[in-house]
């Protein structure tokens, strides 16, 4: 039996249809029984679990083979990276406490960082304490920069008629799609073949600038002359708040992408056909990020 953490989240939820696809018993844990029933119409077993209530996770995690371990995110906490503490001292009691054999864990770029990375410190620290569990096989998926967070710029596209960030536009980043990560995950687990703490990143199919994104997405949404522009923080910040951020997850976001714009924060690896997954830029526009804003457009 696999055990999933947010199981109905980007990566979780493709992993779960995944195993379930191959005949796999697999147990998805979360906190809403509605979002969950899609999985258990066919044959998942859902559990019912906060993820920083370790006695909870426990339960859940008894009697798994492995266990896919993820800090789903919560930007609207108070405190950010206290809230990713709690739950990465919950997911190691509960390995522990279960004795779990395998975890593939999400992990991101620049988690090798201890500090000044923003969120990704607390993946970090997760891969640290996860570290120091005698006997557990891990695999830490450090992956790059997520496609889906290209969502949120439909608001400053309709609001501004531009793309709008706080990254450099000429800065090249490793953009990956969830479901890619999702699918690597999953075949992790089917094989189960890493011994000891390991780290491997998974870089996306390439790098992208902010400004060719811009290039593709104005041209998918007919705007072919759409550009790209870098915001100052302190116009992002208040941005960041009226979109439901806490200041203290608005001030990580910051934080990261000055790690991203100085280069502090990087891949280790060079890009490889191990590294490298299949889902460019241009497919997750047409397929994710076009009908997104269409269906707003003709919402409003």
């Amino acid at each position: 039996m696999y055990a999933i953490t947010g199981a109905t989240g980007n990566t979780g939820s493709v992993i779960a249809t995944k195993l379930l696809a191959r005949g796999e018993n697999v147990r998805v844990i979360g906190r809403d029984a509605s979002r969950l029933e899609r999985f258990v119409q066919k044959g998942a077993e859902a559990f019912f679990a906060d993820v920083t209530d370790a006695a909870a996770l426990t339960k859940a995690f008894t009697g798994a083979k492995a266990v896919y371990a993820m800090i789903p995110p919560n930007v609207a906490a108070p405190d950010v990276s206290s809230y990713q503490e709690r739950v990465s001292d919950a997911l190691v009691t509960a390995i522990t406490n279960a004795g779990v054999g395998h975890a593939v864990v999400l992990s991101s770029v620049g988690a090798d960082k201890p500090e000044k990375t923003g969120p990704v410190v607390g993946l970090h620290n997760l891969e640290q304490k996860l570290s120091s569990v005698a006997g557990l096989n891990a695999l830490y998926i450090r992956v790059g920069y997520f496609m889906e967070n290209l969502l949120p710029q439909i608001a400053v596209i309709q609001n501004f008629g531009v793309l709008g960030g706080p990254l450099r536009g000429d800065l090249p980043v490793a953009m990956i799609a969830a479901r890619d990560i999702g699918e690597r995950a999953a075949d992790e687990l089917l094989r189960l073949s890493f011994i000891g703490k390991q780290a491997r990143e998974l870089l996306g199919q390439r790098d992208l600038t902010y400004r060719e994104v811009a290039s593709v997405i104005g041209k998918a949404i007919g705007k072919p002359s759409l550009t790209y522009s870098q915001f100052q923080p302190q116009l992002i910040k208040p941005a960041l708040l009226q979109s439901g951020m806490s200041s203290s997850m608005a001030d990580l976001i910051l934080e990261m992408s000055e790690a991203l714009n100085s280069g502090y924060m990087a891949p280790l690896e060079l890009r490889s056909g191990q590294n490298t997954t299949s889902t460019p830029i241009e497919a997750f526009v047409a397929e994710e990020f076009v009908p997104r804003l269409t269906g707003k457009a003709a919402g409003s």
